[in-house]
């Protein structure tokens, strides 16, 4: 029984229906680029959100680079992010000429450390860029509070966080050793707490489309102008363009089938909860494994553990053996890729997990008996 890292053909199964309706309805319409699909799509998501403006764009990685640009970050800028992403984070803050400071991150959340932000800060910093890895929700409060300090821009990397929701309760150790709860910031979406949200569509999303396709949001009208001008060749007006710009448009066929996904993004992340719980359950009992945290809003895009005692590859290869997929989300920090090597210095706890991450497979309808096996070939891997 092969069982892959994700498999999307249970999903398709449960809406196909509904999106060959829609394909047909695209189809019938001849309004392919920038039709009514993506305005409605638009507004839906908004809706969903709780933002005023989402402005679709062909992809996640444009999301950053539009997002970025339009928040007026660029050449000799610094964006402080973390080294523990895939390359599109840090690769879009090069692309507008800036320059990424990096962060280590928490050893709990695997997300950017909001604590040492600060002592990055300098006064080329124009923005921070945190990531929701995984789908677990950055400490955001935290996060705002250096923003607001230093009146500093903040870019959220939602790639992996579709429909997760930050619920605060971070704890804050004052300089009087008294320690200060914070959560003012309870129940917001990821994407609408900074000044800008940057999310991807790619298919193996939380929210995935059949191709590329990405959305940009704010509550900033003057954000949202610019990222509509910079999505169709810096132009409000066609042929009257105004800036550089790009092209980059979420395509009515995209947006046709997210909307067909959308109002079922909650029950899927739900299922995708009950699967993490389920593998922590089952996996308590192994000491060399760290399991993650479960915690209010993280929608689990990745199922990520820790493999203690250098056995995350030979872990990896025996899942293999079993034909079990799983993958290393990410063998490399963001900060040591040959295009950045040499000019960071090394980060100790985003090297180490380098080391130690496999991530198990997970979709929301992986059915009981399928996941008992993948925990029991882990644990058969251990005990024998």
């Amino acid at each position: 029984m092969k069982i892959p890292i994700l498999d999307l053909k249970p999903q398709y199964a449960s809406i196909k229906a509904d999106i060959h309706t829609a394909l047909d309805r695209v189809l019938e319409s001849g309004a392919f680029i920038m039709g009514p699909e993506v305005k409605q799509f638009e507004q839906e998501v908004a809706t969903y959100l709780g933002v005023k403006h989402a402005i679709g764009v062909n992809s996640g990685t444009d999301a950053l680079v539009i997002g970025l640009k339009a928040s007026g970050i660029g050449v000799e800028d610094e964006v402080i992010t973390t080294p523990f992403s895939f390359f599109a984070t840090a690769e879009s803050i090069s692309n507008v000429g800036a320059k990424p400071i990096f962060v280590d991150i928490d050893p709990h959340t695997f997300n950017l450390n909001a604590h040492q932000i600060e002592a990055k800060v300098t006064p080329k910093t124009k923005a921070i860029l945190p990531v929701h890895l995984y789908g677990h929700p950055a400490a955001m409060a935290t996060i705002m509070e250096v923003a607001k300090k230093y009146q500093l821009k903040v870019i959220e990397d939602c790639a992996q966080a579709f429909g997760a929701h930050y619920w605060g309760s971070e704890v804050r150790n004052e300089p009087s050793g008294v320690p200060t709860k914070i959560d003012h910031l309870r129940d917001k979406a990821v994407g609408t707490i900074g000044d800008v949200g940057a999310y991807s569509f790619f298919p193996s999303k939380n929210l995935g489309a059949y191709g590329d396709g990405g959305l940009i949001t704010t509550n900033d009208d003057a954000i949202a102008e610019k990222a509509r001008m910079l999505r169709v060749h810096g132009a409000l007006k066609k042929y009257h363009n105004e800036v550089l710009g790009y092209n980059s448009r979420l395509d009515s066929i995209q947006a046709a089938i997210l909307r067909v996904k959308l109002p079922h993004i909650d029950n899927w992340n739900q299922g995708r909860r009950q699967v993490a719980q389920t593998y922590n359950d089952g996996l308590a009992n192994l000491p060399a494994i760290i399991t993650p945290q479960i915690v209010e809003g993280h929608v689990f895009h990745q199922y990520t553990i820790r493999v203690l005692d250098q056995k995350r590859d030979a872990l990896k290869q025996y899942l293999a053996d079993h034909e079990i997929g799983s993958m290393v989300y990410y063998p490399v920090p963001q900060d040591q890729l040959p295009v950045y090597l040499g000019q960071y210095d090394v980060f100790e706890v985003s090297s180490q997990y380098t080391q130690e991450v496999l991530s198990l497979p997970i979709w929301p309808e992986l059915q009981p008996d399928t996941q008992s096996l993948i925990i029991k070939t882990i644990q058969n891997f251990y005990l024998g």
